[in-house]
């Protein structure tokens, strides 16, 4: 835990993507300031970095009843082909059998009632054409601590340069400092570059409530990874070549699989692991990541990853240097401890 002033919050990203800061963190604490299109000076030839190719969707959408209330759903989990898991506002307000219009074309209605204001719609439209009124519709769902509406060019901003699977409602935010150039220059140093997706989801900021952090749950999000990436990794763990994971998605990804098997095996699937302190991590070597939010799982994660003492020395540093903080903010680029602490 830690206390942030809220002027450290980033509201936009960093232009051009890269010039945005990097803290390099090694093992022995040692702290770096620098400028994140410099990260070709911190990388080996022979590393293998690995990304997550996820895509945000435009997953909020207005609406409202026949009453003319309004609606704000959040598009969680598409279940079946028409019909999603959402979370909805007013929740309480909306019951079983309720009907809320989006546009002329566009309509749902609830089929069951969940929790936490989560409610199962079934749309008017099958899934093809359900997306293309989505895209038309549909805002970008911004973190809540970005206290502003969504404005067109988060429709590209919130995005990795590389995003292809159509799947996230929140952004894999590591890879978000990638130009293409930079990619370019990574490879011409010799670097292998492969793709995991996972379509990371609205638990990712969910923060740790339980008085013992190992009881917290987290949310289920759909996995792939093909066997050009595991056989890549495979090798480089083989050779003992540095294997680095861009975001808490895709190390997330990457140890869900190893859980299962070592050496890797291509798999798709849902993840729902869980990353502390004192558990084996058995493929990343290296984690660039951001600032992650107080109280928060990806927070006990790199803690886990990196050690606790090295992350809270990093997110002094980070505070007292203007580093800019969340999913528009700067990066890390992280170590993994050799021993447990």
């Amino acid at each position: 835990m830690y206390n942030l002033p809220k002027e450290k919050i980033a509201q936009f990203p960093t232009k051009p993507r890269d010039s945005s800061k990097l803290l390099v963190i090694n093992r022995n604490s040692d702290l770096n300031e620098t400028v994140f299109n410099r990260l070709p000076e911190y990388l080996n030839k022979d590393d293998l970095l690995v990304i997550n190719d996820v895509k945000v969707i435009p997953a909020r959408l207005y609406g409202e009843k026949s009453t003319g209330a309004n609606v704000e759903i959040l598009l969680l989990e598409n279940l079946e082909d028409c019909i999603w898991k959402t979370l909805v506002k007013p929740g309480k307000r909306l019951p079983l059998g309720a009907i809320i219009n989006f546009s002329g074309k566009l309509s749902a209605e609830v089929i069951d009632l969940l929790p936490e204001g989560e409610r199962i719609l079934k749309f008017s439209m099958s899934k093809s054409e359900f997306f293309e009124e989505l895209n038309k519709l549909g805002h970008i769902p911004l973190p809540p601590y970005i206290n502003r509406p969504d404005i067109e060019t988060d429709r590209t901003s919130y995005q990795t340069i590389y995003a292809d699977k159509v799947g996230a409602i929140a952004a894999p935010t590591a890879g978000m400092h990638f130009t293409q150039q930079l990619l370019n220059e990574i490879k011409d140093k010799g670097v292998e570059i492969v793709r995991i997706t996972l379509n990371v989801g609205w638990g990712t900021f969910k923060p740790i409530k339980t008085p013992d952090i190992r009881d917290h749950v987290m949310h289920r999000e759909f996995f792939e990874i093909n066997s050009n990436t595991t056989v890549a990794i495979n090798n480089a763990k083989k050779d003992y070549r540095r294997v680095i994971g861009v975001g808490t998605t895709t190390v997330r990804a990457l140890e869900s699989v190893a859980k299962i098997s070592m050496p890797l095996k291509a798999q798709r699937g849902w993840s729902d692991i869980y990353i502390y302190p004192g558990l084996e991590l058995k493929v990343v070597d290296v984690m660039i990541t951001n600032f992650h939010l107080p109280g928060s799982s990806l927070l006990v994660m790199v803690s886990a990853f990196a050690g606790n003492e090295i992350i809270q020395k990093a997110y002094r540093y980070a505070i007292d240097n203007n580093f800019r903080f969340f999913s528009y903010g700067d990066a890390m680029l992280l170590e993994k401890q050799t021993t447990k602490t």
